[in-house]
């Protein structure tokens, strides 16, 4: 993981009025290593971080939009990393049946056909969008 992006971590921790200590470092260091959307549980997996404390430091990562909240078809939220930070444009393949969260890259034509398509929405509801996702639900290969 890049020491700069520690250093954008600490940053915006810091703005929020939070400091980015040992625990909320090695819950960044765990989604960073992920490459997926992981749930407080899979976070928890390496036994370095009490329950409830993992739980506050993800609140307070969320808020500070460090990590954002990926909403899958199951009663577990999961987290990553916020795009902004780690410049990895994405999308989320969620199933339906086992809850998993899978993160896809789409072509670069396809990703801006979804940005014509969002424009085209927008500019007859009036509304302004920042930025999209997409996030396909369905079954997985395990669960097929």
């Amino acid at each position: 993981m890049p020491e700069d992006l520690h250093h954008l971590i600490a940053a915006r921790l810091r703005d929020d009025g939070q400091r980015y200590t040992s625990g909320r470092r090695r819950l960044v260091e765990a989604l960073d290593r992920s490459g997926r959307p992981l749930t407080a549980a899979e976070v928890l997996e390496d036994g370095e971080l009490a329950q409830s404390s993992a739980y506050r430091n993800l609140s307070v990562l969320e808020g500070c939009g460090v990590v954002h909240r990926v909403s899958g078809a199951d009663e577990f939220g999961r987290f990553e990393l916020a795009e902004d930070l780690t410049e990895h444009h994405h999308h989320h393949l969620i199933c339906t049946s086992c809850g998993s969260v899978a993160d896809v890259t789409v072509a670069e034509d396809l990703e801006r056909s979804l940005e014509a398509a969002m424009v085209e929405v927008a500019s007859t509801t009036g509304f302004r969008p920042d930025h999209h996702r997409l996030d396909l639900l369905g079954r997985c290969a395990s669960c097929l």
